[in-house]
């Protein structure tokens, strides 16, 4: 049959769009229930449409604050893992120095251990300091965390840069600094962005590792999860629906310049 023979040519197509819809569907709820105005305290059950809370985002007391500190946490994070991460990246791909496979494998662990065992051990390890649980604790921890993911990104972006681009700079009497600036940099940009974007997302997203290290301190994510033990605010919907539409935006946008700049190559 015609649709039989349809549905195996773009099986795969089927699949792969079935997949999105399945991940975007809980962004839409999200989104949806934005515009509710519940009767009780739970945004759980669908009553009136109401544009109240996007024009009020901050109606709920210390929300803002909260979401203003997680900005500034994850902002703080990817500065600092990214430039870490991409040094890292250079060394274990351009070097040959003793422990560079332990150092390989022990990069790769943040990422396979549970989120509540490291979480426990910075605590420890804090405590064992003496350190004051806060905004430090809370940022030393996230970019511990994340270093591990730019690593990766950055690393896989070096190791397919094609090294005679480097000896041509040189050879047109390029000095080191003008050769990273112009031609090394450049090439490896896309992998740091991407490891960029990847450590803030995990950081502004991040629960149990800074629930265990913030003290008294609140972060969205810890503000989110206490809220929905006494009622659910419409205004944390709407900060998601707005976080996911600046998500795609700078997505769409880097795939814009990306496209851009190929048809200009050609």
């Amino acid at each position: 049959m015609p649709v039989l023979r349809w549905i195996r040519r773009n099986l795969i197509v089927i699949a792969g769009l079935l997949t999105l819809a399945y991940m975007i569907l809980p962004n839409i709820v999200v989104m949806v229930f934005s515009f509710n105005k519940p009767k009780g305290r739970f945004n759980y059950a669908w009553q009136h449409f109401s544009l109240d809370a996007w024009k009020d985002p901050c109606g709920v007391a210390d929300m803002c604050g909260s979401l203003s500190l997680s900005l500034q946490i994850a902002t703080w994070a990817t500065i600092g893992a990214t430039v870490l991460g991409t040094m890292i990246s250079f060394a274990l791909v351009r070097y040959r120095f003793r422990a560079r496979g332990a150092i390989n494998s022990l990069i790769f662990l943040p990422m396979a251990m549970p989120e509540v065992v490291m979480a426990a051990s910075l605590l420890t390890l804090f405590l064992n300091m003496g350190a004051q649980l806060g905004f430090w604790t809370i940022l030393i921890a996230h970019i511990m965390f994340c270093l591990s993911f730019v690593v990766t990104a950055v690393k896989a972006r070096v190791m397919s840069m094609d090294p005679r681009l480097e000896e041509a700079a040189r050879d047109l009497y390029a000095g080191p600094v003008q050769t990273f600036l112009r031609v090394t940099l450049p090439i490896a940009a896309p992998g740091i962005a991407a490891g960029a974007l990847l450590a803030f997302a995990l950081s502004f997203d991040d629960f149990i590792i800074t629930n265990f290290n913030a003290g008294s301190t609140v972060t969205f994510p810890m503000f989110v999860w206490g809220s929905a033990q006494r009622g659910t605010p419409v205004q944390i919907n709407v900060i998601g629906t707005a976080m996911f539409i600046i998500a795609v935006l700078v997505v769409v946008v880097g795939q814009l310049i990306a496209n851009r700049r190929k048809n200009t190559a050609r």
